[in-house]
């Protein structure tokens, strides 16, 4: 069984320039595959929305539907680091309702931390919810859920200003208590410069090498969402061609009477004459 880390762990190992691999899971079978794969941490996103639940993005999550979840995960992987992700309208409210929803994660799914996306804007609600003893990770750059204010999935600072604002969103997260930093969709320029401004661990979702460690959305990197590939994606399966191909084959199998085969049946212990009359009974 391997050792849970916490996030003292995670400090250390940006100290010692060890990094961290981490990605998303949503059920118990694929959390348990990342445990006995040695994954870091799982992050139950609310990226739910589109792998899972098929929507065009993350607005419609729930809060219930990101507790199920993470309860699913909890039981597929009890020995990892498991952050549950506030999903929209959860926290923006207000910093008590922010803190309520936050602690859900905790008692009800077994989380051990939560993320939550923006900058300056949130950061009443990270200090709030830190000062409840609860471990925040931080989400900047392409944030999903204000990705109607940003035009769409875009790529964040790409230029100075834009670069700026990052800047001064990530320091200021981490002085409002985030224990860590996600960063989305930032040019590895960036984010190297925000890795060694921060005391905190910095972590990349398609924002370049040069940080503490990734995340993969897991959906993707399997290539089980055909919707479509980030950039940033490497796939490191195509179990969607697996998955249909089976099916294929299970549909003509069915079609042409070559399942099931005597081996997946299950075979009579009394005599065929003593079923035989059985049968006569009823005919």
């Amino acid at each position: 069984m391997p050792t849970k880390k916490t996030i003292l762990d995670f400090q250390e190992m940006k100290k010692k320039g060890e990094k961290v691999a981490w990605i998303t899971a949503y059920d118990f079978p694929v959390a348990s595959f990342a445990e006995q794969a040695g994954i870091d941490m799982i992050l139950v996103g609310d990226s739910l929305g589109m792998v899972v639940k098929g929507y065009k993005g993350t607005i419609p999550v729930t809060m219930e539907d990101c507790i199920s979840h993470s309860q699913d995960v909890r039981r597929g992987a009890p020995n990892t680091f498991c952050i549950g992700d506030m999903p929209f309208m959860s926290y923006q409210t207000s910093c008590q309702e922010a803190v309520a929803n936050a602690g859900r994660f905790l008692k009800e799914a077994d989380m051990d931390a939560i993320k939550l996306e923006g900058g300056i804007r949130v950061c009443d609600q990270i200090k709030a919810i830190t000062e409840a003893g609860i471990v925040v990770f931080g989400h900047i750059g392409l944030t999903p859920q204000s990705s109607g204010q940003m035009g769409g999935f875009k790529a964040q600072g790409l230029h100075v200003d834009s670069a700026r604002d990052l800047i001064k969103d990530a320091v200021a997260v981490e002085e409002a208590g985030c224990e860590a930093l996600l960063v989305e969709a930032v040019p590895p320029e960036v984010t190297e410069f925000i890795t060694e401004k921060l005391e905190i661990p910095v972590y990349s979702i398609g924002a370049g090498l040069p940080c503490d460690g990734q995340l993969l959305i897991c959906g993707d990197m399997l290539g089980m969402f055909e919707a479509f590939t980030p950039k940033f994606v490497k796939k490191y399966a195509n179990i969607a061609e697996d998955i249909t191909r089976a099916f294929e084959e299970y549909v003509k199998d069915v079609k042409e009477e070559k399942f099931p085969e005597d081996e997946h049946v299950y075979h009579i212990k009394d005599s065929q004459e003593d079923f035989d009359k059985l049968f006569n009974e009823f005919a």
